[in-house]
């Protein structure tokens, strides 16, 4: 199975139907992982602990395509 990076990080936005964040300096990044499973068991744990804050979002990068663009989705 081939690696397949994913980035997890979120922080406080200025609008909660966007992904600009308030604070580049403040955001909380959760980890990198091999796998999109990880990932998003880490998003999931991560989003869950600022429920009540709807101005709170975290997000899954999928930085293997940033590094490999041409491979397929799957």
């Amino acid at each position: 199975m081939q690696q397949k990076l994913h980035l997890v990080m979120g922080g406080r936005v200025k609008d909660p139907r966007s992904h600009e964040f308030v604070d580049l300096n403040d955001l909380d990044m959760v980890g990198v992982f091999p796998d999109f499973a990880s990932a998003q068991d880490a998003w999931k744990s991560a989003a869950q602990r600022t429920v009540d804050d709807a101005e709170m979002k975290y997000v899954i990068v999928h930085l293997h395509r940033l590094f490999e663009p041409e491979l397929p989705e799957g």
